[in-house]
This record gives C-alpha cells, sequence and structure tokens, in this order.
C-alpha cells in the first residue's frame, strides 16, 4: 500500500512496532521514489498518547495529513474460545479494535478543521463469515467494520469518507502464523482452505492496495460506510452510481432475516 501511494504522489507516513522492518522499508521506498517524502517512525497503536503525539510529528514533518489507512492487525489466540489464553485475548483486541479507534480518534479533529479527510479500515474475511478457533480475530474484525460505518454515519456531510476494505486471502507473515499453528489449532477445513491459497499465492497484494488508493482519491467522493471487496466488488464504477449506493444498504454489516431466505415462518 505504502508503495502504491507514493506511486500514485502522496508522500507517506509508516508506523509499526519493528524499527528495523520500518528502517529497511523506508529506505527501499526512498530508493523508489526520490521525488516524495517517507517518514518511518515506531509506534504502539494501543497507547492512546503515542498516538496523538505522532499525528502532531506527521503535521510538523509534512505540514497536513488527508488521509489515515489502518492497517495494524493480529490473529490473536487460536484454538477453542474457553481454551486460550485471556491475556492473548486481551492483546488482540487491544491491537485489532483499540489499535483502529485511537488514530481515528486522533485524525478526525484534524480532518474536521480541513472539512475533508479519508479514512480507511482494512478489515477482512472474517468480519462477515464465521471463524471458529480464530474467535478474536474474527470478532475484532467485525468490530472495527461496524465501527467504520457508525464513524462514517457520524461525519456525514462533513466531507469526510469512512470505509472498509477486505483486500483477499493474502500470502503475508499472518498466514505464515495461521499455517503453523495448524489443524489442530485452527480446524482442519479452515487450514485445508488457506494452505491452498497460500499454495496458490493469495490474493495479488497490489489488488488491496488498489482499492487503497482509489479511497484516498477524490474519486471516491460520498463513497462512505462501506465494506468493500477489493477483489469482487467493482468499486471502480461506484462513482457512477453515487445516488444509488447512498441510498442502498448495499455492502454493509447487515441481519438476514427470515423473509430474506425465503423463511416466511420465521417473521411476524
Amino acid at each position: 500500500m505504502a508503495h502504491a501511494f507514493l506511486a500514485a504522489g502522496a508522500n507517506v507516513a509508516l508506523c509499526a512496532r519493528s524499527a528495523r522492518e520500518l528502517e529497511e522499508t523506508s529506505e527501499k521506498l526512498g530508493r523508489d521514489f526520490s521525488k516524495q517524502q517517507v517518514y518511518a517512525f515506531p509506534l504502539d497503536v494501543t497507547d492512546f498518547s503515542a498516538v496523538q503525539d505522532s499525528l502532531g510529528r506527521i503535521l510538523k514533518r509534512f505540514g497536513d495529513l488527508q488521509i489515515l489507512v489502518n492497517n495494524a492487525g493480529v490473529y490473536g489466540p487460536m484454538g477453542s474460545l474457553w481454551l486460550t489464553s485471556a491475556e492473548e485475548w486481551d492483546v488482540a483486541l487491544r491491537i485489532n479494535i483499540q489499535g483502529s479507534i485511537y488514530p481515528i480518534r486522533a485524525v478526525v479533529p484534524h480532518f474536521l478543521k480541513k472539512g475533508y479527510g479519508k479514512i480507511i479500515q482494512i478489515s477482512g474475511g472474517g468480519a462477515t463469515n464465521p471463524l471458529p478457533r480464530i474467535t478474536a480475530y474474527a470478532a475484532s474484525k467485525a468490530a472495527v467494520v461496524r465501527l467504520a460505518e457508525s464513524v462514517a454515519q457520524d461525519l456525514k456531510g462533513t466531507g469526510i469518507d469512512v470505509n472498509a476494505i477486505a483486500p483477499g486471502a493474502l500470502n503475508t507473515k499472518m498466514m505464515d502464523e495461521l499455517l503453523e499453528a495448524g489443524p489442530e489449532l485452527v480446524g482442519q477445513e479452515f487450514f485445508s482452505k488457506m494452505k491452498k491459497v497460500a499454495d496458490q499465492g493469495g490474493t495479488p497484494l497490489e489488488v488491496g492496495a488498489r482499492l487503497a488508493v482509489f479511497l484516498a482519491s477524490p474519486a471516491s467522493d460520498g463513497i462512505t460506510g462501506r465494506l468493500i471487496s477489493a477483489p469482487w466488488d467493482r468499486w471502480e464504477d461506484w462513482p457512477k452510481h453515487l445516488a444509488e449506493l447512498d441510498r442502498s444498504d448495499a455492502y454493509t454489516l447487515r441481519r438476514i432475516t427470515g423473509k430474506d431466505r425465503g423463511l416466511a415462518w420465521g417473521d411476524r
């Protein structure tokens, strides 16, 4: 995503926990994009004071901030809920949920002063499907999608768009972590599915990156409060249908009733 934003002409601030990997990444990006600025520094997104301080650092460096991409996330404990560590659950929820809330809280006042801004929340398939044995991940990913929907409603009419991205099944370190856990912890069915994805290469990382750049651009102005699948949705065409989209609950998390599935006996 950082590469895609730089290629589109943006300056980029990168924050993560690993100072060494940040340095390596920023140096490589700096070589590839010598005309843009790459500012990288370690940050724990579960520390609200540190997140607030980071906004000040970014504004001092760049003079402005128009886009927030919330990308921090972990699988958390794997295995049946009642057999997993409560402490590991707490850590996963802090990173996945608080680690999304805190950056949003920090940037919104700045965006409101400008009357414009883009907030892009990375979610995933865990938000829309039950994931037995990976419950911390599934619960927190559903939470951040509803967070994005709710904040989008709060900010309706302010010029600030908030959306969530499902980037597809990605071959990343998180995939490695899941496969290392094995079928005993994550379940044979899910393990086999993810092993097949990993063997086939998964969704190219560039697919989600292109969607992130689109949602950060003026081309997406007015698209807000949606959960968008990078590989499956025709999001490039959505600007032509803003009025229809605004009237619809399509591409959102909603309850499915009996009538929705032809089970009329289940509803009053």
